[in-house]
């Protein structure tokens, strides 16, 4: 592939990524941005760790038959991986349905294990990494998932540009079949969260047939459904495959319905139109945690504001940048967007995080921010910033409340709204034409350095286009860290620089809920909102 083509591919797998990020801040009651998960009075009750939450009857024996209907956050536009970013609120769920993964996350262990693979084992100097296959297995047109066909598909994905691909190519010195069912990762150096890529796109394998024509993808995978029809941001419907490596699903369809926003996905819930829903707004989360199980994920940075620091625009100056910090009392976003049921915090890492730490929160200083614009005015900085959002109802509240509150220090905000998500992506990820805009990392403790990577001055998808040396070294550190006491260590100064440097503004800590009928079993949950379907049975 060619330099200016990989330029292109990567741009579009970042576009792909940003429509995600952008639908969820566009969706009037369901944006994903103001928390989720609180106790409804702002606390943060119930949200310490991953994992299934909801009183349910115990199981009996799984049941055969019927058809389970999913109503996911944002329907992909595509099954091909390297377009779509595996995640649970763009597509994962579905894809993972089809290709399954090589490994998952367990939130009881707080570990990726074994999935699809057999065993992920690292040598002694942590440079090397053995994935072991499990024997048998196949694609669902009967060829073999053998080592070959695993180091074809990755080489594949990280050409194309697939999500995390500007992090798995520097870092990996070699990737080579050394047996019929291994499959050997040799490291440039030690990398802490490797093992996270293979629950994400990089362990989604397809069958070679899948791409063997450029111009017709084909969805074949390893997983435990195959696709009969497909409308592209509309719907998915798959069957269960008989030859599934770990047994014939026990569902007879499985379908995954476009359902925009909290309430209407959970009005289907309460009358039986669908059987699971995704959901991240703090409204919609705690209606479904009261009524429903189900698996939930806590995030760190849920929502941001996103300060474009490029030359040229008022947030290359970091006295503009902690000005707009001290001006911005997340509480206030809170209490206008999200009638005070968001987690609203200026920390990165929430106190629930196994990665929390005692860098002290920005405290809301309108005097300060006051001091600090009037020092940039005097270099000629004229006080303007233009805030660029989609137009809904949450989006406009959150602007409203930002605009007030940096008016009221000083800056002259012209709150700018686009027609369509179309039109945000290409001021933000294409034109870079804004100041600032409302966003989210949305940081699991499973993961924190794949979300904080956007913060290297060599990413070439970020939309803050911050560049600082000082923060290339500490997320270098913790991307190598080989315990976990150095990675928290690391960590720490990354959130450190955040505070001091300010290249985003944490507003709020949230969280994904997936919930299901009470007569559902057999889900088993992964990494960012995904779970695994290939065992789910309605009793």
């Amino acid at each position: 592939m060619s330099p200016t083509t990989r330029r292109f591919t990567l741009l579009a797998a970042a576009l792909a990524t940003s429509a995600a990020l952008v639908a969820g801040c566009a969706s009037s009651d369901d944006t994903g941005s103001g928390g989720g998960g609180s106790g409804g009075d702002g606390t943060t009750e119930s949200v310490s760790a991953a994992g299934i939450i909801g009183d349910q009857a115990e199981p009996g024996e799984p049941v055969d038959g019927g058809t389970l209907s999913f109503a996911g956050y944002s329907m992909p536009s595509s099954l091909d991986p390297a377009k779509t970013q595996a995640a649970g609120s763009n597509g994962g769920t579905e894809m993972a349905s089809i290709y399954d993964l090589l490994l998952r996350y367990d939130p009881t262990k707080g570990e990726f294990v074994p999935n699809l693979a057999e065993s992920f084992t690292q040598s002694d100097d942590h440079l090397t990494w053995t994935l072991t296959l499990r024997d048998g297995v196949t694609f669902s047109d009967g060829t073999p998932l053998d080592a070959d066909a695993v180091v074809a598909s990755i080489t594949r994905y990280n050409d194309a540009g697939g999500a995390n691909s500007d992090q798995f190519l520097p870092a990996v010195a070699s990737v080579s079949a050394t047996g019929p069912l291994t499959v050997e990762f040799r490291l440039n150096a030690p990398w802490s969260e490797f093992p996270a890529l293979f629950a994400f796109g990089h362990g989604m394998i397809l069958a070679p047939a899948a791409y063997a024509d450029p111009d017709n993808f084909k969805p074949i995978g390893a997983g435990p459904f195959t696709v009969t029809h497909f409308a592209p941001s509309q719907s998915i419907d798959l069957a269960p495959r008989e030859d599934y490596w770990n047994g014939t699903p026990h569902l007879d369809q499985l379908k995954f319905v476009s359902l925009a926003g909290g309430q209407p996905r959970l009005q289907a819930m309460d009358t039986g139109g669908i059987q699971m829903a995704y959901l991240r707004s703090p409204e919609w989360v705690d209606a479904a945690k009261a009524k429903y199980p189900g698996y939930y994920e806590p995030l760190s940075v849920a929502s941001a504001g996103a300060i474009n620091s490029r030359p040229g625009r008022p947030g290359a100056d970091v006295n503009v940048r902690k000005a707009m910090a001290l001006a911005i009392d997340p509480e206030v976003i809170n209490q206008r967007a999200f009638d005070g049921k968001a987690m609203a915090t200026s920390k990165v890492f929430a106190e629930w995080s196994k990665w929390h730490n005692d860098v002290p929160a920005t405290e809301h200083d309108p005097d300060q921010a006051r001091t600090l614009l009037e020092q940039a005015k005097a270099g000629g900085y004229d006080g303007h910033i233009d805030y660029v959002t989609v137009n809904s109802p949450t989006s406009q509240a959150i602007a409203t409340a930002v605009e007030a509150m940096l008016e009221n220090v000083g800056f002259d905000v012209d709150v700018q709204y686009t027609a369509s998500v179309t039109d945000m992506i290409q001021r933000l990820y294409v034109n870079h034409d804004f100041d600032l805009t409302h966003s989210s990392m949305s940081i699991s403790d499973a993961v924190p350095n794949l979300r904080l990577a956007g913060l290297r001055s060599t990413d070439k998808s970020d939309v803050r286009g911050y560049k600082n040396p000082e923060m290339d070294a500490a997320l270098d550190a913790a991307h190598q860290a080989v315990t976990a006491e150095a990675e928290k260590a690391a960590l720490k100064q990354v959130e450190q620089i955040i505070h001091d440097d300010v290249p985003l503004m944490p507003w709020a800590a949230g969280g994904n809920f997936v919930a299901w009928a009470p007569n559902v079993y057999g889900t088993v949950p992964s990494a960012d909102g995904m779970v695994l379907l290939g065992g789910t049975w309605i009793q």
